[in-house]
């Protein structure tokens, strides 16, 4: 399964002239520890080569793509200066993420109007237009969730280019199909705009056409049929090694989703190889599992080189929020080194065990946000699985660890979320559950937590 990394040479001396980062290329950059405070793939002071990025080439139409993808999704945020109630996208801190990536050979990136709630794409477009615009492959979707009029789908496809400062784009994806063909057909079959994007592939202003999938096999069969009229160029599809055979909610086995996409030769992009950073926040049984077979290796990487080491690959996303991930990330695929069979067993072994922890498959994409009662759902379900994956959900008052863990999660609990915006301010309104990609039951888990905090408050586990 090995890739030759050395394929697709970006002249990144261009770059780093441009850029002023010279200095940056000669040096290479610090590794440090990723988000879930696992040491990283290399020794602290080891360098990342700025030319060993593993590259992936489309089967058909030869674009030569970093099998790293950068995630637009969860640009760093800060407070605005006029308003300090009002965050904003931290564009300082994404222009320096985003040199760093491409000084490494990471050539694409992966936005959409619905992220950092509509303002992903204009930093995004900011970040990258410093650079070359042939060098990079720049994704970006069609979002029309709640505007499903020609009308409305036309005016956001127009605004993307605007929003990213482009005259074409390079891989365009009608968003999150899935949940039903109603649904399909309603966004992007009866008010024409299939057959518009289709005509705008011919004119150029797109250049590759697919679609991102969380939902029913059944759907996923029907849209794979239209693949004989539509051709479409690739499928972004969700695979880590737990949902190889083990997806949850209405997603789909990722085994079943890549075999159908290898036996048409349709490129596969893959997000959430972290399972929402579930996968580098694992119980601390698994962390230990996973450092023991590879003790220089951080937790993170276990899943980044699984998801790296199937041949029908383009690209794996990550939304690298901080240097660390980034750092960490780059090691993993400067070059890949992709899974033995072992390592694969491992791996699937490893993903067995853990599905014995009850953890909510939130993937904090925050696509249930805003709550209309203010409430941090991403907030509450994550706090909920960080305490499952330490050991802090005391089955009853009589568990070995009982006191510390009541603490820990209370505690823990009222300064991750504030208190106005707990799971007890949820009226089950439900507005939120028919936007989550992993069909969570959303007031019934918040009213599930509400409830286990209220026994530990009042001591009746």
């Amino acid at each position: 399964m090995k890739e030759n990394h050395n394929e697709h040479k970006i002249n990144r001396r261009d770059f780093f002239k441009t850029m002023g980062l010279a200095g940056l290329a000669s040096t290479g950059i610090v590794s440090c520890k990723n988000g879930a405070g696992n040491s990283s793939k290399h020794a602290a002071n080891t360098e990342i080569p700025t030319d060993k990025m593993t590259y992936r080439t489309h089967p058909s139409l030869g674009d030569k793509v970093s099998l790293l993808g950068y995630g637009c999704m969860r640009w760093p945020m800060t407070k605005d200066k006029n308003d300090n109630k009002k965050e904003v996208i931290d564009q300082e801190t994404v222009n320096k993420l985003v040199d760093v990536a491409i000084a490494h050979g990471v050539n694409y990136f992966d936005t959409s109007p619905a992220y950092v709630r509509g303002l992903s794409e204009k930093a995004t477009g900011i970040a990258l237009k410093r650079y070359p615009r042939e060098k990079l492959f720049i994704a970006t979707k069609l979002s029309n969730f709640g505007d499903h009029s020609r009308e409305g789908s036309l005016e956001m496809y127009h605004q993307s280019f605007k929003d990213l400062q482009v005259d074409y784009i390079d891989y365009y994806l009608l968003h999150s199909i899935g949940g039903s063909m109603r649904d399909f057909e309603s966004r992007y079959i009866d008010n024409g705009m299939l057959d518009f994007l289709i005509e705008e592939r011919k004119a150029g202003r797109i250049r590759r056409l697919g679609w991102s999938f969380h939902g029913r096999r059944e759907v996923f069969d029907q849209l794979i049929a239209l693949h004989e009229k539509v051709h479409w160029d690739f499928i972004q599809i969700q695979l880590n090694y737990v949902d190889w055979k083990h997806a949850s909610g209405n997603n789909v086995n990722a085994e079943y989703l890549y075999d159908e996409l290898q036996k048409r030769n349709i490129p596969a992009v893959i997000m959430e190889p972290l399972l929402g950073g579930r996968l580098s926040n694992v119980p601390d049984h698994i962390a230990a599992r996973l450092k023991q077979r590879a003790p220089e290796s951080s937790v993170a990487s276990w899943a980044f080189r699984y998801a790296g080491s199937f041949p029908g690959v383009l690209t794996v996303l990550s939304g690298m929020t901080y240097m660390e991930h980034l750092e960490d990330n780059l090691h993993t695929y400067s070059p890949l080194e992709p899974l033995s069979d072992s390592e694969f067993q491992f791996l699937y072994d490893t993903a067995t065990l853990m599905m014995e922890y009850p953890t909510i498959p939130c993937n904090d994409c925050q696509y249930c946000m805003p709550c209309p009662y203010g409430i941090d759902i991403p907030g509450i379900l994550l706090h909920y699985n960080k305490c499952v994956n330490e050991g802090n959900i005391p089955e009853n008052s009589q568990s070995e660890n009982y006191r510390k863990a009541r603490r820990a999660f209370l505690i823990g609990y009222d300064r991750s979320v504030p208190r106005l915006r707990q799971a007890d301010h949820c009226t089950g309104c439900n507005q939120c559950t028919p936007h989550c990609p992993q069909s969570i039951n959303i007031p019934k888990e918040l009213h599930r937590i509400d409830q286990f905090v209220n026994d530990l408050k009042e001591g009746k586990l």
